[in-house]
């Protein structure tokens, strides 16, 4: 079967997210913990509510706008209140992020063989764009397509925030587009409107993600070849848990979830060690028609 064109999934198929996110959140928290003594319980309820607000569990001003922090701080910069946590998440995410074993190398074929590379993830737009740079697929990664970022704090700009000049947060060669506001995996309709977007017919793409029902249940309903990276499911591993507890997800969304659960989802192919073995299912020669 030949392909020209790879869309992927991000989070937990080219990287494994719950392990960055979970390493980095867990730090900081430990951290706040071990400095206030605030109950543990209480602080992951109002930053679950924060996360929630934002729409997002990567909430990068997190600490600002959790109440028991806000009074810890007692009017000083919370960046000053709580460095320690702050370095300590900073730390251990540098530790966890990298790509899983084959990824680099299976993308630097692809684009040697004159393949585009697609990816959809959502995840926010800073925050995925932070991980493309970082893993140094800026470039591998043809286009990427994540949700638009949440709203900055009033009284911060993203001068404030910056510590590097604007192009330094800009990709060099990726070509960064947004999904539709409130648009979530699966809805076939904005895998389809990818492929049109890159003006290449839908059977020569093939599509892989981690979950059977967004990444996969998607793009079987927008008829795309498809292989599932079961390498990558983490529902059912314990750092699970504290997302769980932490997580934006609203009561409706959770409904939601458990709605497109029901689906008996069947793959039409499997990766089951690691995201190189697409190589062994298509023929990639970047030809598109």
């Amino acid at each position: 079967m030949k392909k020209s064109v790879l869309i992927t999934d991000l989070d937990n198929t080219l990287f494994d997210w719950v392990d960055i996110w979970y390493r980095s959140f867990s730090s900081m928290l430990k951290s706040v913990v071990d400095q206030t003594k605030i109950d543990e319980e209480l602080l992951k309820t109002e930053i679950r509510t924060v996360h929630q607000l934002h729409g997002t569990s990567e909430y990068a001003f997190l600490l600002e706008e959790v109440p028991s922090l806000q009074k810890y701080a007692d009017g000083k910069p919370i960046t000053t209140a709580f460095a320690d946590a702050i370095d300590s998440f900073r730390q251990a995410r540098q530790e966890a992020l990298v790509l899983y074993p084959g990824v680099l190398e299976t993308l630097a074929l692809l684009k040697s063989r004159g393949c585009t590379v697609i990816g959809y993830t959502e995840s926010m737009a800073f925050y995925s764009a932070y991980r493309v740079r970082k893993l140094e697929l800026d470039g591998l990664i043809d286009y990427l397509f994540s949700p638009e970022d949440h709203a900055l704090p009033a009284d911060i700009s993203r001068a404030d925030i910056r510590k590097y000049p604007t192009e330094h947060y800009a990709f060099k060669k990726t070509d960064h587009r947004h999904t539709p506001k409130g648009e979530l995996k699966p809805n076939p309709h904005i895998l389809q409107e990818i492929i049109r977007s890159v003006h290449t017919p839908a059977h020569k793409c093939v599509y892989v993600g981690d979950s059977l029902h967004k990444d996969i249940a998607m793009a079987k309903d927008a008829g795309i070849d498809h292989a599932w990276a079961k390498y990558g499911k983490a529902q059912d591993r314990p750092e699970y848990q504290l997302l769980r507890e932490v997580t934006h997800w609203t009561d409706a969304d959770v409904q939601r979830e458990k709605e497109i659960h029901e689906r008996n989802m069947v793959p039409d192919h499997t990766l089951e060690n690691g995201f190189k073995e697409i190589l062994d299912l298509y023929d990639f020669d970047g030809k598109a028609e």
